[in-house]
């Protein structure tokens, strides 16, 4: 019998951050999920390629990586969102500020 192959080093931990990534999309946790995700993918593809015959594939790292890079985007908008909205709001307030004294004048 052959010796048995093993899983690479960290694709279970960038698949499990990656999907975390996504799943806190929302909140600011997500970003930094996928940023650990990305890392511990990009550590566990430089092991891979050192030595491939050791591991049984790249898959779950592959899977990861990408989980990681969308959580990442998806966040990224979030943040967006929430700036536009904040200055959105501030105009709002602001210029309604400025419009009521127009009209006073």
């Amino acid at each position: 019998m052959g010796e048995q192959l093993k899983t690479v080093p960290n694709a279970v931990a960038s698949l499990v951050f990656g999907i975390c990534s996504i799943v806190f999309s929302c909140f600011f946790v997500g970003l930094i999920c996928g940023i650990i995700g990305l890392v511990l993918a990009n550590k566990g593809i430089k092991c891979y390629n050192l030595s491939p015959e050791q591991y049984m594939g790249n898959g779950m790292l592959n899977a990861g990586r990408i989980l990681s890079i969308i959580g990442i985007v998806l966040n990224g908008v979030y943040i967006l969102y929430v700036i536009l909205y904040v200055i959105f709001i501030g105009v709002i307030v602001g210029g309604g500020l400025l419009v009521s004294d127009i009209l006073q004048q």
